[in-house]
């Protein structure tokens, strides 16, 4: 594994037996290399964070292309083409898809807070309880900040307010 930081930037950290990675450090990771729960590695060690952050980065990427490419179809559309049918269901086309993309900037802001929490040294650990989220969960989903007890405690909890 090699451990690249610029001159005089932070470098990887453990505090409290967690690992903090800021973003100027890079860690080249073997081709193909997936995180493990296994006993032989260390759990969020800088080489899954490492994993974590480049999977968080080339999803925010690919959700901003995505909104990106909207805005430039949205821009370059003729406004006055059609009968009120073909306009009205254009209108609807273009309602949906500005309502995913909104839905893809509320996902950036959470992935986001994810790569500060690699940063931190706080990713892969509940919010709630501070147990290891688990490396299978956040495979499936990588913004998760509650492990999989805490968010089905919090799902019933909901259910019975009625929210």
């Amino acid at each position: 594994m090699a451990i690249v930081a610029p001159n005089n930037e932070p470098s990887v950290t453990k505090e409290d037996g967690r690992y903090a990675l800021p973003s100027t450090v890079v860690i080249d990771l073997p081709k193909g290399y997936k995180p493990k729960s296994s006993d032989n590695e260390e759990y969020m060690n800088p080489r899954q964070l490492a994993y974590f952050r480049d999977k968080l980065r080339t999803w925010r990427d690919q959700l901003v292309e995505e909104s990106r490419q909207t805005i430039d179809n949205l821009r370059g559309e003729v406004r006055d083409v059609g009968d009120e049918a073909e306009r009205a269901t254009r209108e609807t086309e273009n309602s949906l898809e500005l309502r995913t993309r909104d839905r893809y900037r509320k996902l950036i802001s959470k992935i986001e807070k994810a790569l500060r929490r690699i940063e931190e040294g706080r990713y892969g650990f509940c919010e709630e309880t501070d147990e290891e989220i688990g490396v299978e969960r956040l495979e499936a989903r990588p913004i998760a900040t509650l492990s999989l007890d805490a968010q089905e405690r919090r799902e019933h909890l909901q259910k019975q307010m009625g929210d």
